[in-house]
């Protein structure tokens, strides 16, 4: 007999009151198992387990090589499954900290308990190594946490955006297409009906949903994110997450619009995608024919400063360059001071100056921990 949702939602719902529905149902009838309360979270569920096992079931899984299944305490049985049975596993990093993904390596003659514990949270951490941007990965299938999913295939995450970051990246690293299965392990009372009005461009949606007492196949048609989609991403984000850094700027380079959220658009460029001229050193201004006056009438309008210290007494221009154009924060001009371990990136406004300052903020070259701040221009 099919399962009915038990979560009755009123009009007018918004995402985030459909979490609080689902958290403050699961709470209020015992639902939940660690962590607790479920608040903010991926719902651990009682009968989690019982629920990964019909994961196996699906044709998808027995025809995969790569999984890719999210860190959540809830899907710990379905890693578990996915060694089990041989088959390739990947867990994005938490929060995406270090990384994108981690490929778990169980130790040779790995027992059964041995892989329970490959399947945790430790194990992990313990029996992992990373996967980075440059490796030929090419995931079968994909399986994401939720705190409300309907019968359609509409998903609500925790609210943070990471599934559907995680699924745009690897789109923009080649590691899944469109038709990727996408399956979900949650508990029958969080299939709720979701009104379609609330989903958004970026927002994932899943083909599979598994549940203690069912396998639901959903028949969504709505496409799935086609990449990472820059303008939604704001420079906080990019500061937290260096591999987002570092495919905005395979991006660019690929000529693509990689203008973030918080940044003007159209009116002002994004720093790293002006064509600026050759990186001129201080010391070598007047060997490079003219004086600075006459350098300048040749450039842009160079309207803000920031300031960059600390540098390694062996430091290198070049080196100081690729870095910044990893994180996108290439400027239109570069005045190296070596000697005074020292540099001055100059940008055509100060909107532009800040976000280099936002994004610059922890960046070390060799053992040293640059300082960045934005200068007054006079």
């Amino acid at each position: 007999m099919k399962a009915r949702a038990c979560v009755l939602l009123p009009t007018g719902v918004s995402k985030q009151s459909i979490r609080e529905r689902i958290w403050d149902y699961m709470e209020s009838h015992d639902l939940a198992d660690f962590p607790r309360p479920v608040h903010h979270r991926i719902p651990n569920f009682k009968g989690a387990s019982r629920a990964a096992e019909r994961f196996p079931q699906l044709h998808a899984f027995s025809v995969a090589r790569t999984i890719k299944v999210n860190p959540d305490a809830p899907q710990r049985n379905a890693r578990f499954l996915v060694l089990e049975s041989k088959k390739t596993l990947l867990v994005p990093t938490p929060r995406l900290r270090t990384g994108l993904f981690n490929k778990i390596t169980p130790p040779p003659g790995a027992t059964k308990d041995t892989l329970r514990k490959c399947a945790t949270s430790q194990g992990v951490r313990n029996f992992s190594v990373p996967v980075g941007l440059d490796a030929s990965v090419l995931v079968d299938l994909v399986v994401v946490g939720s705190v409300a999913v309907s019968e359609k295939g509409w998903r609500i995450g925790k609210g943070e955006g990471y599934a559907d970051l995680e699924y745009a990246m690897m789109v923009s690293m080649g590691a899944v297409h469109k038709g990727t299965p996408v399956v979900t392990i949650v508990h029958d009372c969080q299939v709720v009906d979701i009104p379609e009005s609330l989903l958004e461009d970026h927002d994932l949606t899943v083909d599979y949903i598994i549940t203690p007492t069912r396998v639901l196949a959903t028949g969504c048609a709505r496409p799935k994110p086609t990449g990472i989609m820059w303008a939604k991403v704001s420079c906080e984000m990019l500061t937290k997450i260096p591999v987002l850094r570092s495919l905005r700027e395979r991006e660019r380079r690929a000529g693509k619009d990689v203008t973030l959220q918080a940044e003007p658009g159209s009116r002002h460029p994004a720093p790293s995608s002006v064509k600026r001229p050759q990186d001129i050193p201080q010391s070598q201004a007047g060997s490079r024919g003219g004086s600075p006056s006459s350098l300048q009438r040749l450039e842009p309008q160079l309207a803000a400063t920031v300031y960059v210290g600390n540098l390694p007494y062996n430091a290198r221009v070049r080196e100081l360059k690729r870095a910044l154009q990893e994180l996108g924060a290439a400027p239109l001009r570069l005045t190296w001071q070596g000697p005074q371990r020292r540099a001055m990136l100059h940008y055509a406004d100060s909107a532009a100056a800040q976000q280099a300052v936002t994004l610059l903020q922890g960046l070390h070259l060799g053992a040293n921990a640059l300082t960045v701040a934005q200068q007054r221009d006079t």
